[in-house]
């Protein structure tokens, strides 16, 4: 049987800080930069460099007002449409004329912030063809499957932007609590489901009437959601807790729990639903872990304070 296990092929280095490494589906590979090198940097299968985009942008060539000459952002995480032809980026915080002061992860809300921006990039040109702002310091970005939504949490304004995938324009903000963060939309674009990193909670966000409800008691710290391709199991990163848990998404209670390392971050599932692949951020290690019960296939060590990943 084919092994679950990753093999170490190659390691990429450059001047890149990524917070985030996401794939398009088309052959590409999105690495977020944060404010440390304003830049986003895509690669291709091999993990050869095709491009480094930088985040300055003049926003008043998106029609927005009161930042004149060019703001510059904070690239953390990104996400591909279901066309897969457009990518849309999260900035952690916006620099320039009218932005200020700088995002923080210790906010006590959004009391003297600004709003930042989410960047669309196009996959073809790979260039910035538009902006949405959104709250204050975004983290997740996620795009509804029907292309109806690009949804983006607020981590420091306790919400959830919905953004009209076509005009960009924010229709609607959702209060979530302290410090939302992954996002999981089922297939059908009915429900997203939000991590609340301040909490033991996960947010279930419909998205015909933007009510919440909520999965009580999961653990401490949710921080990252995937759901398995059948969609009946939801997965969470536990940051507080060192756990990944299962939940059965036909009755919202949590069917497997196993503790992967100290403070295990992002997750991804492969493509044929048969393993889970979480970093571990203070224990510099990969969990590979098999989706049907929740069993530690291979713990891979890896250089310091993994944080993203992607399949």
């Amino acid at each position: 049987a084919r092994t679950l296990a990753p093999v170490r092929r190659r390691t990429i280095n450059g001047a890149i800080s990524p917070k985030s490494v996401v794939a398009t589906g088309t052959g590409l590979v999105f690495a977020q930069n944060m404010m440390y090198h304003h830049t986003v940097t895509v690669y291709d299968r091999a993990g050869n460099l095709v491009r480094t985009i930088p985040d300055g942008v003049r926003l008043a060539r998106f029609g927005v007002t009161g930042h004149p000459g060019v703001s510059r952002g904070a690239p953390v995480e990104t996400a591909v449409d279901g066309a897969r032809k457009k990518m849309f980026v999260s900035n952690y915080a916006m620099y320039g004329s009218g932005h200020g002061p700088e995002g923080s992860d210790e906010c006590g809300g959004p009391s003297g912030l600004t709003p930042s921006f989410v960047y669309r990039i196009d996959l073809a040109k790979l260039e910035i063809d538009g902006v949405a702002q959104v709250g204050m310091t975004p983290k997740y970005v996620a795009v509804t499957p029907d292309d109806r939504y690009v949804l983006v949490t607020n981590w420091c304004s306790y919400d959830m932007s919905v953004v009209d995938h076509e005009t960009l324009r924010e229709i609607r903000r959702v209060p979530l609590g302290r410090f939302p963060r992954g996002i999981a939309v089922d297939s059908r674009s009915r429900v997203a489901y939000v991590a609340v990193m301040g909490s033991y909670d996960i947010a279930k966000v419909d998205l015909t009437t933007f009510g919440v409800s909520w999965i009580r008691g999961v653990g401490s710290g949710p921080r990252h959601l995937v759901l398995s391709p059948d969609g009946t199991r939801l997965y969470a990163t536990l940051n507080g807790a060192g756990q990944v848990v299962a939940i059965d998404t036909a009755t919202d209670a949590v069917v497997g729990r196993v503790s992967t390392g100290s403070q295990p971050r992002t997750m991804d599932v492969s493509a044929d639903g048969r393993a889970l692949y979480v970093v571990n951020y203070s224990s510099n290690t990969v969990s590979v872990l098999r989706r049907s019960d929740l069993g530690i296939v291979k713990t891979l060590p890896v250089c310091g304070s993994p944080i993203g990943i992607t399949y």
